[in-house]
């Protein structure tokens, strides 16, 4: 199950899941989007791919549809992918904006982890991967709330790998660098009419920040997100992979 998967990195992971005939489950809000997804995955192993509708700002919604859907499927692979908070310094942000992303990336997610784990442990098998950010290693500027939750998610998820580990549950976040996504345009556009710089030379200034000298393909996140699902990771746990270029320090 994919969440967040309506478009970007979470639709490149569906799509790349699949491909290595996985059957599918997209999940996020815009319906309309998700089933343009479904319509995009690989079937040629016979797989059967589905979709489900929520609102992640709404916990009970979410619960309900993963519930529904765990009355007919068994999950072994989950993706947490929701999008980030909006830009901003951390020092001005008010309190709802913290508890409206805290309850939007970690508890949606402990609220999916908590139905899917027994199905997981029945099976001895099972991949929980979160997509966060390169935040984790390195607090990024003008996004002070996100860096906050960011902190908050990795470290949930490294204590939930440590609990569940002995039932060959992996749990690992994978950490994007700047992405060519729609988020990624909204924070160059950001930086643009605050600078007043245009925004290619943003977009310019971030790709030079890279060893790789570009910004990343959403693709590439997929297939690293691909990877940690696949039997191939069965001993990779608990890790926090950066996934960028080589802009972030790997100490």
């Amino acid at each position: 199950m994919v969440c967040g998967s309506s478009q970007g990195i979470g639709k490149a992971a569906a799509v790349e899941l699949a491909e290595l005939g996985a059957n599918v489950v997209v999940f996020a809000r815009n319906e309309e989007k998700l089933k343009a997804v479904q319509a995009e995955l690989d079937s040629s192993k016979n797989q059967r791919h589905s979709y489900l509708v929520a609102d992640f700002s709404n916990k009970e919604e979410v619960v309900e549809a993963v519930y529904k859907l765990l009355e007919s499927t068994q999950v072994h692979i989950l993706v947490n992918n929701t999008g980030g908070p909006p830009a901003g310094k951390a020092i001005d942000a008010n309190i709802e904006e913290y508890l409206t992303a805290f309850s939007n990336h970690l508890l949606v997610n402990q609220l999916i982890t908590q139905a899917v784990v027994p199905g997981m442990k029945q099976a001895h098998y099972g991949r929980i991967i979160n997509v966060i950010s390169t935040s984790v290693k390195q607090p990024l500027p003008n996004l002070g709330v996100s860096n906050t939750v960011r902190g908050a998610v990795a470290n949930w998820a490294k204590t939930i790998a440590n609990e569940l580990g002995a039932y060959g549950i992996t749990v690992n976040n994978v950490l994007p660098g700047a992405t060519d996504t729609s988020r990624l345009d909204a924070i160059i556009k950001s930086k643009a009419e605050k600078s007043g710089a245009a925004e290619e030379s943003v977009r310019s200034s971030m790709a030079a920040a890279v060893p790789a000298q570009r910004v990343g393909k959403p693709e590439e996140i997929g297939a690293a997100i691909a990877f940690l699902a696949s039997p191939a990771a069965a001993y990779i746990n608990g890790v926090n992979l950066p996934v960028d270029g080589g802009r972030t320090s790997s100490l």
